[in-house]
């Protein structure tokens, strides 16, 4: 079955759709870009992803509800443009494809950076560039091929932190190979200058590294166009898939900094394979390392499906070239899995020019842009709100928790997040950078885009009644009107 006005194909199950969001989210910033949070905030960073997971659980929930009742291919890009106006659509939409860009730059650099674990003479550019190529052909294949593949890449890195937890637990109880100096126990976490070592401003700091770590899961937002039952599989994903995250976040970080001093985790090689190798269990490490470089290529797999997706919706709201429409015989819109691959091959030269510095920086300027779609997307969901009441729609089928309250504290918090990169002098080049980058995007907007993309997107809505039981009925003949 085609999706409706795209010539996308609906080819994901809910099983896909689950494990798209949870390969694009738990990757990078989990098995590497930890270490950089943990460094910042000490244990007590701990508490950052909690209130960082709790923060996308509600742009998540905000999502599911437009995506329910819109299940468009272009989401949260044509969201903004029916409900903000198409200046924001664009801006969100480009945006998203930024993020995407640079946090599959920051997973194709993590991916060298694993490589050389087992190759340390080999330049890491080298397998940089094959990444990519490898990655490249799996979307190019077709949707449910993608799937699959993301699905079997997310088995693989979930066992292996289920394991990972399991035997971190095992050394901590029955002191495995672990007579040494720092040995591991939950001291750990308050051992070393206490649970909060670098202080409330340390806390505060690890929030742009944190909020890295959950980018990526707005992806199942994107996959309502090619669902094959939206209404039932996106409430399912995007109910469990932030709890999961924030459940393996929380448990994989706090067995990390139990087994290993949080002072002692240096960033030189992912957290996991270097605690084990600490501890000696070498075989471990070997095993783990060949996991996170899975994870890896599973992030930079969603990351291409994510901004191809969108960058065919922005073409048919006319805000992109018309190329990025035309898709394979199979449904992939291969001019813009193309144009991205050739994008990534700046990853090629970046991690030759600029080697040390380019991982933090690249997640900087991912948490920037992650955090101004996630803004968009609170923002267009507001407005849906004010017009279901104004307009007396029939109500939501995946209705928000915690409305309105929820939403406002999630929108203050994620602008508290972008002051914060500005202020953190690590963090500032991001900030200007994005500013830049909107900038960009304004000129573009005014000067070359014209006709239906300066207009206001028209989305069907498909919210269907909700049954209502009345008190003199039985459940059994539940009538199937709606209140408004």
């Amino acid at each position: 079955m085609t999706s409706p006005n795209t010539g996308l194909r609906r080819g994901l199950s809910a099983r896909h759709i689950r494990f798209i969001g949870l390969g694009s989210a738990i990757g990078t910033g989990l098995f590497y870009g930890s270490s950089g949070a943990i460094q910042a905030a000490g244990p007590a960073v701990l508490l950052a992803y909690i209130v960082g997971g709790a923060v996308v659980f509600m742009v998540m929930r905000a999502l599911g509800e437009m995506a329910v009742r819109h299940p468009v291919s272009g989401s949260f890009g044509q969201y903004a443009s029916r409900y903000l106006g198409p200046f924001s659509g664009f801006l969100t939409g480009w945006t998203y494809v930024f993020e995407m860009f640079v946090v599959a730059l920051a997973d194709v650099t993590a991916f060298g950076v694993y490589m050389g674990f087992w190759f340390p003479n080999v330049e890491r550019w080298v397998w940089i560039l094959s990444a990519v190529f490898i990655i490249a052909a799996v979307n190019l294949v077709s949707v449910k091929v993608f799937g699959e593949l993301e699905f079997w890449f997310s088995i693989i890195k979930i066992t292996a932190i289920v394991a990972m937890i399991a035997g971190g637990i095992a050394i901590i109880i029955f002191g495995l190979n672990n007579q040494h100096e720092n040995a591991a126990g939950l001291h750990n976490l308050w051992d070393h200058g206490g649970f909060t070592p670098t202080g409330i401003m340390g806390l505060i700091s690890s929030f742009t590294i944190v909020m890295f770590a959950f980018g990526g899961t707005e992806v199942i937002g994107i996959t309502a166009g090619e669902a094959q039952d939206p209404k039932k599989v996106i409430p399912k994903a995007i109910n469990s898939v932030p709890v999961r995250i924030l459940f393996f976040y929380i448990l994989t970080l706090g067995i990390i900094m139990t087994l290993q001093p949080w002072n002692t985790i240096d960033g030189e090689a992912s957290p996991f394979v270097s605690i084990f190798s600490s501890l000696g269990l070498t075989g471990a490490a070997h095993v783990l390392n060949a996991v996170v470089i899975t994870s890896a290529l599973s992030a930079i797999n969603a990351d291409i499906f994510g901004a191809g997706r969108m960058l065919h919706g922005l073409a048919q709201q006319g805000q992109a070239p018309k190329a990025f429409m035309k898709t394979s015989k199979s449904g992939v819109p291969f001019m813009t899995v193309l144009t991205m691959v050739a994008s990534l091959l700046m990853g090629v030269l970046l991690n030759v020019w600029f080697h040390d510095q380019i991982f933090f920086l690249i997640a900087a300027l991912a948490t920037f842009a992650t955090v101004v779609v996630w803004l968009v997307i609170l923002l267009s969901h507001v407005r849906m709100k004010a017009e279901i009441k104004r307009d007396n729609k029939l109500p939501s089928e995946f209705p928000i928790p915690l409305w309105p309250l929820g939403s406002y504290l999630a929108i203050a918090f994620i602008v508290f997040v972008i002051v914060m990169i500005g202020v953190q002098p690590d963090s500032q080049p991001a900030l200007i950078i994005g500013a830049l980058w909107i900038a960009i995007l304004t000129v573009v907007y005014f000067f070359c885009i014209k006709g239906s993309g300066r207009t206001r997107i028209e989305l069907v809505d498909e919210t269907g009644t909700i049954p209502v039981v009345h008190a003199d009925e039985e459940p059994a003949s539940a009538s199937s009107g709606a209140t408004s």
